[in-house]
This record gives structure tokens, C-alpha cells and sequence, in this order.
């Protein structure tokens, strides 16, 4: 098998036919906004970073270091058990605060769409870190009361790109299953994975990752189509696991001390680049205009017939899209692809702001994005968005939309309260 699982191309039109792939579309979506009584500022952050690891002065130094260049604002927020000194990472805190994100944004998502819980079809629901039986699926399924009949799925271990995963899952689902919808819910939860020991290639997630999830409304439905905000159009996965190297860069286990973590490589950032040069390599000749497409393959064949050292050609991909939505896995992540795919700061912008407003959000960053540059009111019918997620395994997975009206700037929405405060300047070291 390739290092390249799927591309997948939908019809303009499509759905009734049965010969053709069925035209998958977003509905509409919805992004959990957390109360501002769990917001982290950076004083509360290093108050109690002294507090819990207070033998331990140059870890809770090294974490201070990071946070300062980690592009995080001070109003992203973590999840009450993390409040407590000490945190309190139980079994049922995480449950708890499953419950909080996942609960809020299917309501939210009900309310948005006019969808009731009995009309689910398909249920997926991904969340890397936190898999206790029974599932999170099962847990929306108990909650909302849906039928006996629902096709769930619950996805785990798969990483910040598993978003992308979910939805190339219901789409499968959705090509085989007439007339039907998905709700898709992406998060990650934050409290059973507070790290607690002192590697500093395992302490990177504390300071990194915060609270957040989103809910999806997928259709195949015809009668969808005019409601529906965006249209699938390709979707690109790229796994790299085979390769040890990648398969360890982002690797869960326990330090000498015992402590469990997630131990990020140094080599992460070039293993990245990697995977996104193999999903660029699938994904442009689907996007690109012709011209584009000529030079990317004449750059190619020249260096594997003359000079492997020649500089690789970077298609432009600002031909192709008209927003891009970057994981705001960090603001390395963000830095490494504006500079390869060289955009501009403006095409960079929402990935920087969810970053900043929201934190590293997991497999649901892509849609804090989404939201901000509706919320910006920039999208507008026939614009075209690339999402883009990393994750571990390792993998790198695309996904192409059509924006199939003019989106108004919503009235409600994770950035609702704060939209015309952004963009905000983002200095490169911020001094606590």
C-alpha cells in the first residue's frame, strides 16, 4: 500500500443517480465555547505550575519558556479538574468533562440545523486520548436517546488529524447509505493527560493543549442541498506509519518515573513536512490549475533524471483555495507550512487566532478556523477551503469544501463575544 490510503473526488452534482458517488454536504457545524471561569491566564498558570512542581524548578521554567513563544493567548481555557491543586484526573472528571464539551455542542448542533435526535442516521465520534467503555458514542447515544438501529462508531488513537478521519468515514458510510445524515463530534479531552513528570519532550502538551470540541451535520440528501453551507469535494490521507521513525515522533508512554505521557520528537517538524510533501504530491493534481500542475511535474522529472538536488517547486496553492485551515497544532505547525506552501499572513490568519483564542483544540481546530473566517464574514458562495490535519501515527489528511452559499457572520458561535478584537499581534515572546 502507498503512503497515500485515499483520494476521494465528488460530483458537482450528484445523489441521484446511484451510478455516481453521492454528493456529501455540510449541513452545518458547531464549535464548543468554554465558560470563562476556565480560562488559564498566564499568572494562574505559573502559580500553580510552582504549586504542584515546586521540586521541580526547571521543568515549571521550561514550560514558562514555551508558553511564552507558543503563540496561546490567555483566554483558552482547560477543564475544571485541572483547576485543583492537585489536578484531579479521574475517571469520572473525564467523563465529566466529556460530557460538558460533547453535550454542549450536539445541543448547539440540534438547535443550529432543526435536527432531532431520533433522525440519526450515523453517529461517528473521535477522540484520541480518552476511550472508556462504554464509548463516547455510546455515551451520545444514551443521552440523546437515539435509535437502536444508529450506525455508531467511536474512533480512538488516532491523533489530531482524526477530524479529517471521521468525516472520510461517514462519507464511505454515507456513498452506501441513500437518504441518510452523520453527526460527526471531534475533541480531544484534556484531563486524564495532564502529565506530571519531568521530560521535557513530554511536558510540550501541558503547555500546548486546551479544551474544545466540534459537532458536524452531514447529508446526502438532495433536499439538503440549498441549506447546506459547504459541499465536500476531496478528501486525501496520508499515513506514514510505515516508517519507524514517523510511527514514534508523537508517542504515548511512561517516563522512568512512571508517569504516563505524550512524548513529542525533535524530528517532528521535518517528519511533518514529509507527510504534507506526499499529500501535497496526491492532492494537486485534483486542485490545481494546469499550469500549475505542468511545472510541479516538470520540476519533478527533472530531478529524478538530472539533479536530485534541484530545488523542489512548490505549486501555488493560492490558485487553488481561497482559505486555508491549518491544525493550530503550535505555532512551529503554523510557521512550517506558511513557509512552505508560501502564503501569506493573511491566509495563515485564522489558523494563528483559533491558536491563540482557543489553544491547540486537538481534531477540532480546523473548525475554530472555519468559524473564524465565517464569523470575519470573508466566506462567500463558490470559495473553496483546505483543511489540513497532522497526526499522530503519523499521519497527514486533507479535506477540500465548496462553500455552497454566501455565509453571513453568525450571531452566536465560539466567536461571537470576541470577533472584533481579532486579528490581534501575536509578539514572538511574550514575558510573564
Amino acid at each position: 500500500m502507498t503512503s497515500t490510503e485515499r483520494a476521494f473526488k465528488s460530483p458537482v452534482a450528484g445523489g441521484r443517480d446511484s451510478k455516481l458517488p453521492r454528493t456529501i454536504y455540510l449541513v452545518d457545524y458547531s464549535c464548543y465555547k468554554p465558560p470563562s471561569t476556565l480560562r488559564t491566564p498566564f499568572s494562574r498558570l505559573l502559580e500553580h505550575a510552582t504549586m504542584i512542581m515546586g521540586k521541580h524548578p526547571k521543568s515549571v521554567a521550561f514550560q514558562m519558556r514555551i508558553l511564552e513563544r507558543s503563540g496561546l493567548g490567555e483566554e483558552a481555557c482547560v477543564p475544571p479538574s485541572i483547576h485543583y491543586i492537585p489536578p484531579n484526573p479521574s475517571m469520572q472528571a473525564a467523563r465529566e468533562e466529556a460530557e460538558m464539551v460533547i453535550f454542549s455542542v450536539m445541543d448547539s448542533l440540534f438547535k443550529k440545523t432543526g435536527l432531532k435526535p431520533k433522525d440519526i442516521d450515523i453517529l461517528v465520534v473521535n477522540c484520541s486520548l480518552f476511550s472508556p467503555t462504554p464509548s463516547l458514542s455510546a455515551m451520545v447515544i444514551n443521552k440523546y436517546k437515539l435509535r437502536s438501529n444508529i450506525k455508531s462508531f467511536n474512533l480512538s488513537g488516532m491523533g489530531c488529524s482524526a477530524g479529517i478521519i471521521s468525516i472520510d468515514l461517514a462519507r464511505d458510510l454515507l456513498q452506501v447509505h441513500p437518504n441518510s445524515n452523520a453527526v460527526v463530534i471531534s475533541t480531544e479531552i484534556i484531563t486524564p493527560n495532564l502529565y506530571m513528570g519531568t521530560e521535557r519532550s513530554m511536558l510540550l502538551p501541558n503547555v500546548l493543549f486546551r479544551m474544545g470540541g466540534a459537532a458536524l451535520l452531514l447529508s446526502n440528501r438532495w433536499s439538503d442541498r440549498r441549506r447546506a453551507k459547504y459541499r465536500l469535494v476531496h478528501l486525501v490521507r496520508t499515513h506514514k506509519g510505515a516508517d519507524d521513525k514517523a510511527y514514534r515522533c508523537v508517542f504515548e508512554e511512561e517516563d522512568p518515573q512512571g508517569h504516563v505521557g505524550i512524548s513529542l520528537s525533535i524530528n517532528l517538524m521535518a517528519i511533518a513536512g514529509e507527510a504534507l510533501k506526499s499529500n501535497i504530491t496526491t492532492i494537486g493534481p485534483l486542485v490545481l490549475p494546469a499550469s500549475e500542475q505542468l511545472l510541479f511535474l516538470a520540476t519533478l522529472i527533472g530531478r529524478k533524471i538530472f539533479n536530485n538536488k534541484w530545488k523542489a517547486y512548490i505549486p501555488d496553492f493560492k490558485q487553488a483555495f481561497e482559505h486555508f485551515c491549518i491544525h493550530a497544532g503550535g505555532r512551529a505547525v503554523i510557521d512550517e507550512l506558511q513557509k512552505r506552501l508560501e502564503l501569506s499572513a493573511e491566509h495563515v490568519e485564522a489558523s494563528r487566532m483559533a491558536l491563540h483564542r482557543f489553544g491547540n483544540t486537538s481534531s477540532s481546530s480546523i473548525w475554530y478556523e472555519m468559524s473564524y473566517i465565517e464569523a470575519k464574514g470573508r466566506m462567500k458562495k463558490g470559495d473553496r477551503v483546505w483543511q489540513i490535519g497532522f497526526g499522530s501515527g503519523f499521519k497527514c489528511n486533507s479535506a477540500v469544501w465548496k462553500c455552497n452559499r454566501t455565509i453571513k457572520t453568525p450571531a452566536d458561535g465560539p466567536w461571537s463575544d470576541c470577533i472584533d478584537r481579532y486579528p490581534v499581534h501575536i509578539p514572538d515572546v511574550v514575558k510573564l
